[in-house]
């Protein structure tokens, strides 16, 4: 029955070879023709690794592609391999045919060669004919069938059926070895070929000699294309785009001949997109849909010029890059954000408080002494020169003021006396009765009550303010711009938002809160800030009784 299922077999494995060379002749580009080498013998031929050598034009083979093992590509793609080393394996062993076999029996002399090499450690042949961790297997590739120039090299490893193959692995390997060179042989043609178009598209005559190809490929790409204007009135005006790029914009191309990029771009990527269009290259910026909506892309330019006329038009590139800046942002937000409640966490508090305050306190020189001018003879910062104003004013810079010289510092207000110095406030919350509820009804009960009440911190301030979780049940809130009286008035409010009942799984609980305000003032560091508003939230709850705690 098997000598009978064996012809079946084999049109299978052909079904799968003749899939494998199909896909050689479609990849777009010399490297994807190298990976469809690779991943063919993975694919159709039965063995576990495979390896693309290729000559470079000094001599010497490079690991090109590689496929069957993560690892392996990631340690030995790119490596080179000396000529001479390869001249010395192609030499040695078993000639099957095209194919060359070193047996582990003959290969060890190879290990310290430099040809880069991957091998396992393994127990010895049970039977003849059992491939052995440290056996090699090369099939050359050369130019023309009858031999020519050597092209690179494929290498193999581990058949699946653990055995060396027979009379027919070693004719589909020689074959397949054959159909990969002309792959190659033909990307490297294509890209030969690519490299002479772009040189003709300098001249006039060739540029109209290939508008149909240009036109096709122009049109049907399958992602975003468009032709713009360089010089002149009408620079950077969209002279051609293509469906694709019409679609991804949500805009007909009638309609897209009305604008330039720079109409469609985000403002604060106008910028971005200038010097990406005197340059040329690549750049990441937002464009405008017809809805409204913005959409990340990658823009890439390429300035075609003309010898004698200079710079012509712009031929750009436009892809979606959508999905992976929203993935990029949700990772930055991970980041920084608590992950129960989705607040800033202490990381990202730290670093809004730290932009705000210097390491320098507000009474500078510059302000003493124009402090003491005032006394003795009035108001002189009317008189003093454009640009010389004291530190901790809004204006231009000191000379000589150092890395301050446009800071605003950050004041605290005096709680004893109002004199209408408002500050950044730094409110910091301790949950009252909150360890309880976690130990009674346990951590869902407790997560649930955690995210209530940063909801509630969330609705009870202003756009602006920043309402941050530290961890376990600590929140902290800076608020800007606010009194002494103001902030009091604010932990008040806060306080009475957190009692009230909050239900869980059909049951109410109740956590109070205690309120530490803190004032962040230029001088201070950001632990000394958290300190001092953690230290007086400490004297506040102590100051409470327990009953009272609880209530709010």
């Amino acid at each position: 029955m098997e000598a009978e299922s064996e012809p079946y077999v084999r049109l299978a494995t052909m079904r799968q070879l003749h899939q494998a060379v199909a896909d050689l002749n479609t990849a777009r580009s010399l490297a994807d023709t190298l990976q469809s080498v690779a991943d063919g013998i993975v694919a159709s031929l039965g063995y576990e690794l495979a390896c693309v050598n290729l000559v470079r034009p000094e001599g010497d083979l490079v690991i090109a592609a590689f496929a069957g093992n993560a690892a392996a590509e990631a340690l030995i793609t790119g490596r080179v391999g000396s000529r001479d080393s390869w001249n010395r394996r192609l030499s040695m062993g078993e000639a099957w045919g095209g194919l060359r076999f070193i047996p582990h029996t003959e290969g060890w002399v190879l290990l310290d060669d430099d040809v880069p090499q991957w091998h396992t450690e393994g127990p010895e042949p049970r039977f003849d004919d059992e491939w052995h961790p440290l056996d090699r297997l090369y099939a050359p590739m050369y130019a023309s069938a009858g031999g020519g120039d050597l092209l690179g090299v494929i290498s193999v490893d581990r058949p699946r059926n653990g055995r060396r193959p027979g009379a027919w692995g070693r004719e589909a390997l020689q074959m397949y070895a054959s159909q990969a060179a002309i792959a190659i042989s033909n990307a490297r043609l294509r890209a030969n070929m690519q490299r002479a178009l772009v040189r003709l598209e300098r001249e006039q005559q060739a540029l109209r000699a290939s508008e149909e190809s240009f036109r096709q490929a122009f049109e049907y790409a399958p992602s975003g294309m468009a032709i713009a204007e360089m010089g002149g009135d009408q620079q950077g005006r969209l002279l051609r785009t293509n469906d694709a790029l019409c679609r991804l914009l949500g805009r007909p191309a009638s309609m897209m001949r009305r604008y330039s990029f720079a109409d469609l771009v985000h403002p604060e990527d106008i910028g971005t997109l200038l010097r990406t269009s005197a340059e040329g290259g690549r750049a990441e910026l937002r464009l405008s849909r017809r809805d409204g909506t913005y959409l990340w892309v990658s823009l890439r330019n390429s300035v075609v010029a003309d010898t004698a006329d200079g710079p012509r038009f712009l031929l750009t590139h436009v892809e979606d890059i959508e999905e992976r800046k929203r993935h990029e942002l949700n990772l930055a937000h991970r980041a920084s954000h608590d992950a129960l409640t989705g607040l800033p966490n202490s990381a990202e508090l730290k670093s809004r408080l730290s932009a705000r305050i210097c390491e320098r306190p507000n009474s500078s020189p510059a302000a003493t002494a124009i402090e003491a001018l005032d006394a003795a003879y009035g108001d002189v910062e009317s008189s003093l020169t454009h640009g010389y104003q004291a530190d901790g004013y809004e204006g231009e810079a000191i000379p000589g003021g150092g890395p301050f010289d446009h800071h605003v510092h950050t004041v605290a207000p005096d709680p004893e006396h109002d004199d209408g110095t408002k500050g950044l406030a730094v409110l910091f919350c301790d949950l009252d009765g909150f360890k309880s509820i976690n130990d009674r009804f346990g951590h869902h009960t407790g997560d649930a009550v955690l995210i209530e009440v940063a909801r509630r911190l969330s609705t009870c301030v202003r756009d602006g303010d920043t309402v941050a979780r530290l961890g376990g049940d600590e929140f902290v809130v800076l608020a800007d711009g606010l009194g002494a009286a103001d902030a009091a008035d604010l932990a008040v409010r806060l306080r009475n938002a957190i009692i009230p009942p909050i239900r869980v799984d059909g049951r109410a609980v109740r956590v109070g809160a205690s309120f530490g305000i803190g004032w962040a003032e230029c001088g201070m560091t950001v632990e000394e800030v958290l300190r001092s508003a953690d230290q007086r939230m400490y004297v506040e709850k102590r100051s409470r009784s327990k009953v009272h705690r609880r209530a709010g």
